[in-house]
């Protein structure tokens, strides 16, 4: 959960370019990140697929006025507003993009090519985004921003709680260093929301993926030695049904942070 889903990625880029904040090209550039290429299929309106500077643009003239995100997980429908084959889609991939306004969501696919076993440099990904129709609903459990810094900051405290009680390094140095790695990527240039956020949106994502942070250290955590000691099928059971409700939290937040530049554009319109 460190790393930006590529639905994160699209959502803060389209909604500065919908804004008039971005250029197309810089906002394509910043969506594909590391990917090799982006695609759209699908669109009303066109054939085959198309690259995402003319997508964003066709979404736009479709009636789009924000992007918003969908982060669902099996038993938590998280931004989706329907309909079935959709959220299907959505819920198979983890995450999506609904264009409100214009009744339509993007799912992204994506396909790797390289030598086997390969580093990264040396994998081509391309990733397609199918659009599909969706409902012009309320999405599913996406809390205000005011509520998901107010979650988070128990949500963190939670995390740290169970980490400590792991009786495990990751509380301490190995965490810190996790940490430290993932801020040292933040600051070499990698831009956490895209211009026209407000600041809490910023400070709310930056806690959840600390928060994040801390639930992918207190599920690695044991079994190998460097942790602590061996851990059994029901600590690791146990292990999950704490953290579900601190990751269920970080990902509502998310969520929130994302959505909140297409609440604040679809509140200045009513």
């Amino acid at each position: 959960m460190l790393n930006e889903p590529r639905s994160g990625l699209l959502a803060a880029w389209g909604n500065a370019l919908l804004a008039g904040l971005v250029s197309p090209d810089e906002a394509a550039h910043r969506i594909a990140d590391d990917d090799a290429v982006h695609r759209v299929e699908g669109l009303p309106g066109e054939d085959a697929p198309v690259g995402l500077t003319l997508a964003l643009g066709r979404l736009r003239a479709l009636g789009a006025i924000g992007l918003r995100v969908a982060l669902p997980v099996p038993g938590h429908p998280l931004g989706l507003c329907g309909p079935p084959e959709f959220n299907a889609r959505a819920l198979a991939a983890g995450e999506a993009v609904l264009a409100a306004g214009a009744g339509l969501g993007l799912v992204p696919e994506t396909y790797e090519a390289g030598p086997e076993g390969g580093a990264a440099p040396d994998v081509h990904v391309e990733v397609v985004w199918r659009c599909l129709p969706v409902r012009e609903a309320p999405p599913a459990d996406v809390p205000s921003l005011g509520e998901a810094e107010r979650e988070l900051a128990e949500a963190l405290r939670e995390a740290t709680e169970v980490l400590s009680k792991l009786d495990v390094a990751g509380a301490g140095p190995v965490a810190e260093a996790a940490l430290a790695a993932y801020r040292a990527r933040a600051e070499a240039g990698r831009q956490i929301l895209a211009p026209g956020y407000p600041p809490r949106a910023v400070r709310v994502l930056e806690l959840a993926q600390r928060v994040a942070a801390l639930i992918d250290i207190a599920r690695a955590a044991g079994g190998d030695g460097e942790h602590g000691g061996a851990v059994s099928s029901s600590e690791i059971a146990a292990r999950a049904e704490a953290l579900r409700p601190v990751e269920r939290t970080a990902r509502r937040a998310q969520v929130a942070a994302y959505n909140s530049a297409a609440e604040e554009r679809e509140r200045h319109r009513g």
